[in-house]
């Protein structure tokens, strides 16, 4: 396939060759190729860019696919304070809803494969009251889609390990049955025996060789007491570059010597941080963690669902938030956050992949890289941030997958 007339992160015009699912060649743009046509792929393998940016596609590393009320009618909220009082709300309404889980789950999966998403790390809810079955309908979604796009699943605890009977065997049995990541929440908070859920956690994760994924809420001094249980675990087990913390929304208010404490330790430990993007006072700061070699990801958590209206399937929107919500107003710093959207991401489920390490990295789309990309409309990177175009391609593993906000076929 060639993309002819794009920009690669808005520079010169460039006709770039994929093969074998990674760009073979960029060359500067030619002349329109015989076949070529607007708006996709053709018989003689052209993409017409028309013009449009080349960037690599996103990569959600922090969605709960099976939470989902995208496509659904729109309902007013009705859930409670706290992670405990939104998970019975929750449980109180999700098998109510107007259309099955798997259902639910598949379309909100193709919704974000539309808007030019191709990795996705998705928790899938085991407790007492679903079992299995919303992790069913997560591994569902990711069979329906397999072809294009690129789907991890954790097994998450969002009741907790220890709250209810029979938890853990559940997520075991998950675990046997191909969850990619063991989930953690709160230890302190809301489990209230940090020793026992982490030994939980962290036993599981070497009995069955995943990564680890843990949901940290847990305010100021707490939660920072959390992080360092996990970062003693992530080096005792000799599990750098494994350990993922997601959320941690107040990591960065106790102090500022705590402050850079805990990023330089991320960084040596190599444990990476998921983002939605909050509108927190005093996160860890996204400059400093890039500079210091944390790997940080972003995702969109749950979308229009029984815990909060928000969210749509689109990761160029939480983009924009995520330069929002850190005051960015420089081009170089809002491209940055598509740069964390896309391959921060991606090094979070492949740590092995290259990662930023500044914030004018513009990484993934050299010769030899994976050929996840988007093209979409707009003058500069940050005004497509701006503005948000319907006008986008996908292609995932070389090959189209959606086009102008519609799956494309898969031949």
């Amino acid at each position: 396939m060639i993309l002819h007339q794009v920009r690669p992160w808005g520079g010169e015009l460039s006709d770039v060759e994929l093969q074998d699912g990674r760009i073979a060649a960029i060359r500067p743009s030619s002349t329109a190729p015989e076949g070529a046509a607007a708006g996709g792929e053709t018989r003689a393998g052209v993409v017409d860019g028309r013009g449009r940016l080349l960037l690599p596609s996103f990569s959600d590393v922090h969605v709960h696919l099976d939470s989902t009320r995208l496509g659904l009618p729109f309902r007013p909220h009705t859930g409670r304070p706290g992670v405990w009082g939104m998970m019975l709300n929750d449980r109180e309404n999700w098998r109510t809803a107007e259309a099955p889980i798997a259902d639910r789950t598949a379309f909100t999966l193709a919704t974000m494969i539309e808007h030019g998403t191709t990795r996705v790390r998705s928790y899938a809810q085991i407790d007492a009251d679903c079992r299995l079955e919303r992790f069913d309908a997560v591994v569902a979604a990711r069979e329906t889609h397999r072809a294009r796009a690129d789907v991890e699943i954790i097994a998450f605890p969002q009741a907790g390990l220890l709250l209810e009977e029979g938890v853990v065997p559940l997520i075991e049995e998950s675990l046997k049955q191909g969850a990619d990541v063991i989930g953690g929440i709160d230890p302190c908070q809301l489990d209230r025996d940090p020793v026992r859920h982490l030994d939980i956690v962290f036993g599981l994760a070497e009995k069955y060789q995943v990564p680890i994924d843990i949901h940290l809420h847990e305010p100021g001094e707490l939660g920072v007491y959390s992080a360092d249980l996990i970062l003693e675990r992530t080096r005792a087990a000799g599990m750098q570059g494994r350990v993922t913390i997601s959320h941690g929304y107040s990591l960065g208010s106790v102090s500022e010597s705590t402050t850079r404490r805990l990023i330089d330790e991320f960084a040596e430990a190599d444990i990476a941080m998921a983002t939605v993007a909050p509108s927190v006072r005093d996160p860890l700061p996204l400059r400093q963690l890039t500079e210091a070699g944390v790997r940080v990801g972003l995702g969109e958590d749950g979308q229009r669902d029984y815990w909060s209206p928000y969210g749509n399937g689109d990761m160029l929107e939480r983009t924009w938030q995520l330069a929002f919500t850190n005051g960015y107003r420089a081009d170089e710093l809002i491209e940055h956050c598509f740069a964390v959207a896309s391959i921060g991401g991606a090094a979070i489920m492949d740590p092995g992949s290259e990662r930023l390490t500044s914030v004018s990295d513009r990484p993934g789309l050299q010769v030899g890289d994976p050929a996840e990309l988007l093209l979409l409309a707009g003058e500069t990177v940050t005004s497509a941030v701006m503005d948000r175009p319907w006008d986008r391609t996908v292609i995932h593993q070389g090959r189209v997958v959606a086009d102008q906000l519609g799956l494309a076929p898969l031949s």
